[in-house]
């Protein structure tokens, strides 16, 4: 493995102008117009405004070695992730994105651009399977990486001269939604030749842009927001630097981590309404939050799109319009018999893992997405027994909350019985 282009820095470390990659021209239209054009070609054969399914694995060569078009074998490319990529990097503002299988190998194949030896240093407060893969799976191929519950305030002190590589961010974190001021970490990083990889799930390229704000790279888990309907596992990651695009196209179809035409195909659909949902799950969000945070059965609400949240002001710099996003959790009095009691008793917010669909869910993050991070790291991280996380959906705010509401009142008066029968399982 090789030590990946770090795109923040090729001038020297002796004071001399730092140099940026050139960044994606600036958007012609507004967000809603580029979601439903972006990377969407009317295909030149037919006349077709939606895009056909390109399922096939190779395409025709004209003589050996001269493909018949700008493609060979659908792990390299394939016209739908094309398209797709193209789309998220209008999006995200940046001059290239690349789609992989998940997330997580999103995040697997960046940490695998890193040379063994090379240091990273982390938000405490990361989705499980992140903070599997960088203690299990990165360790085992020499990357360390050190995890500050204070990014902001340790990451200068936390750098390690020439091994520190890369900086992770997830703002807002998972689940207990915390903010980083992207360009005050930025600043600090670049100072020292580090790259900065903001993990922008929660959010979405509609209510942020982390590389306007500094970030070398976004990453997503498409399944989520960007996809938006359950049906889809997919991870994307988007930059400015040529560099750094040579590098992660090779790796990209080197390891072959990389999603089905179809699954392309359904992303880039569900891309086209990723406004109208963001807008309406942040909706619903504030709505919930700020009735939790007046319920009496409730400790604390972690919510960036209200006054309380401790990082409003990050909210209100990084997030277009202030919004919050879909994604809320909070403490309920009675701790995590209480806070299961909550997720059995719902009737429109489903028990289930992941986020960011149309439809609303609930779970217990300690039990469930994050129970393979020890008691102690959990707990450090502000992710106790008692937290639940919401991912609102775009169902009416009316019923969203008489749901809430209700199961409150369930949660805090416990019955004999062992549960409750709703059809909700874990």
């Amino acid at each position: 493995m090789g030590s990946v282009f770090n795109p923040s820095v090729q001038a020297e470390r002796d004071g001399a102008p730092i140099e940026t990659p050139p960044r994606a021209p600036s958007p012609v239209h507004q967000f809603g117009t580029m979601a439903v054009h972006a990377g969407a070609h009317v295909d030149p054969t037919t006349g077709a405004v939606i895009a056909p399914i390109s399922l096939s694995t190779t395409f025709a060569q004209t003589a050996v070695g001269k493909p018949l078009g700008i493609y060979e074998y659908t792990r390299s490319a394939n016209p739908n992730r094309d398209n797709f990529e193209e789309a998220v990097a209008a999006l995200e503002h940046a001059r290239y994105a690349l789609a992989f299988s998940s997330g997580s190998a999103t995040t697997a194949t960046i940490l695998q651009s890193l040379a063994a030896g090379s240091h990273v240093v982390s938000v405490s407060d990361v989705y499980g399977g992140t903070h599997r893969y960088f203690t299990k799976v990165a360790a085992a191929h020499g990357v360390h990486v050190t995890f500050s519950p204070s990014i902001e305030i340790d990451v200068a002190d936390l750098i390690r001269p020439n091994d520190t590589k890369l900086i992770w961010i997830e703002s807002p974190s998972n689940p207990t939604l915390g903010l980083v001021d992207i360009r005050n970490v930025a600043t600090i990083a670049h100072q020292h030749g580090i790259m900065v990889v903001v993990d922008n799930t929660f959010l979405s390229p509609y209510i942020q842009n982390p590389l306007d704000h500094g970030a070398d790279i976004v990453i997503h888990s498409v399944t989520k927001y960007i996809n938006g309907h359950s049906d889809v596992l997919m991870g994307v990651a988007a930059f400015n630097s040529d560099e750094l695009k040579e590098r992660l196209t090779f790796l990209q179809n080197a390891i072959g981590a990389v999603p089905s035409a179809f699954d392309c195909w359904l992303a880039h659909r569900g891309l086209k309404t990723l406004h109208l949902r963001a807008r309406e799950a942040s909706k619903n969000a504030t709505v919930i939050a700020t009735a939790l945070e007046a319920s009496p059965h409730v400790k604390a609400v972690n919510y960036p799109g209200i006054k309380s949240h401790p990082h409003r002001e990050i909210a209100l710099k990084q997030h277009r319009d202030g919004m919050g996003g879909g994604m809320l959790s909070f403490r309920i009095n009675g701790g995590q018999e209480a806070a299961e009691r909550f997720c059995q008793a719902t009737q429109v917010f489903v028990l289930a893992e992941s986020l960011g669909g149309v439809e609303s869910l609930v779970e217990v993050p300690s039990s469930m997405t994050h129970a393979g991070i020890p008691r102690e790291e959990r707990e450090a991280a502000g992710v106790f027994d008692d937290l639940v996380r919401m991912s609102c959906g775009i169902e009416d705010s009316v019923d969203l909350l008489k749901d809430v509401l209700q199961a409150l009142e369930k949660a805090a008066k416990p019955t004999k019985s062992s549960g409750f029968s709703n059809g909700h399982t874990s």
